[in-house]
């Protein structure tokens, strides 16, 4: 079994992003919509409007998730980029 602390043996540097984490990045952030929607869900007074931006976004997640199976280097930079900001903004103050 691997140990995630120990070095790994393969040439690859250890700061090296490993072909995984942009796709668990985007998974991240596609939970804490999920999250936020089920709170909005179970809220006294659920807003429609909300609802429909965190579904919206959530789908984003999805299909960029897809996305990533097939994506050259620069696009998958981009994504894993552009949701590293996202999950930035979405657990900050």
């Amino acid at each position: 079994m691997h140990d995630p602390a120990s070095p790994s043996s393969s040439s690859e540097p250890a700061d090296a992003v490993s072909p995984q984490a942009p796709a668990d990045l985007v998974e991240e952030v596609m939970a804490w919509y999920s999250r936020a929607l089920l709170a909005e869900r179970r809220a006294p007074h659920p807003d429609p409007e909300r609802l429909e931006h965190l579904l919206a976004r959530r789908k984003e997640c999805v299909d960029d998730r897809a996305r990533l199976e097939e994506a050259s280097t620069e696009e998958t930079a981009r994504i894993t980029a552009s949701y590293a900001a996202r999950l930035k903004e979405l657990e900050g103050p």
